[in-house]
């Protein structure tokens, strides 16, 4: 008995350092029978691709980063944290805010969703910090923290959302990984909005939703940044990305 449980308790610790550790890499040497851009293998069918961004990826190299676009990927648009909760501003927003459109990227802005503090403040904060212009993309709020009262959390990100497409004219873009969208955010309200979904280390994004954006990878890298960046997809051709943007 005591060498079944042994055994069982070995298999579990092997497992949760292949998911944890080993994974990623493995996913990123194994044979790649599509294209290869940015250190990772490609999905196949989709041609517009880019990044998004935080202060977790440094001081940011934006000529490198536009002069080292791969020429049968180059990157297309960028998305950056702006605000977290009601109080918290990226330090690197303004600056990579302003290098994005002086670089010609399209570029976007996001606000990472808090169980901590009430919607309508943190939609105050986003407004505050954020000026979006012609041509820019839509607002984003990320979702991924576990509600200890889902229905109330719910109800303040409800509260959000409207107050963001009150301010910017646009349904915001919500951002969040495969298996929270499918326990949380499952009501018809949050479906009437684009979703930018979180999947990473598969070749098929497998899901009935209909998605806008794939984050298909974290370990993404592109030159002008040190650090490993997320890869995006966008869900559509040249002329569908422009037609989402502000107007």
């Amino acid at each position: 008995m005591l060498v079944i449980a042994a055994a069982l308790f070995s298999t579990l610790i092997i497992a949760g350092a292949y998911y944890i550790f080993f994974r990623p890499y493995f996913f990123r040497f194994r044979p790649c029978y599509d294209e290869r851009h940015y250190g990772i293998c490609m999905p196949h069918g989709y041609s517009i691709y880019g990044i998004d961004i935080s202060r977790h990826q440094g001081e940011i190299n934006w000529d490198k980063l536009i002069a080292g676009d791969n020429e049968s990927a180059p990157l297309r648009f960028v998305y950056m944290k702006a605000t977290e909760g009601s109080d918290f501003c990226d330090v690197n927003f303004k600056h990579n805010f302003a290098k994005a459109k002086e670089h010609g990227l399209i570029r976007g802005a996001y606000h990472y969703f808090s169980r901590h503090s009430n919607g309508l403040a943190q939609a105050e904060m986003f407004i505050k910090t954020v000026k979006l212009e012609k041509g820019d993309l839509p607002p984003v709020v990320d979702v991924e923290e576990h509600p200890k009262n889902s229905k109330h959390f719910l109800q303040e990100l409800k509260i959000f959302i409207a107050k963001i497409e009150e301010h910017y004219g646009v349904k915001p873009i919500i951002y969040s990984y495969k298996k929270y969208k499918e326990r949380y955010l499952t009501e018809a309200y949050f479906n009437k909005h684009p979703l930018w979904i979180a999947h990473y280390y598969v070749s098929k994004l497998d899901t009935d939703t209909e998605w806008l954006m794939w984050q298909c990878s974290d370990i993404g890298k592109v030159p002008g940044i040190d650090e490993d960046v997320d890869i995006n997809i966008f869900n559509g051709n040249e002329e569908q990305l422009r037609s989402i943007l502000i107007k």
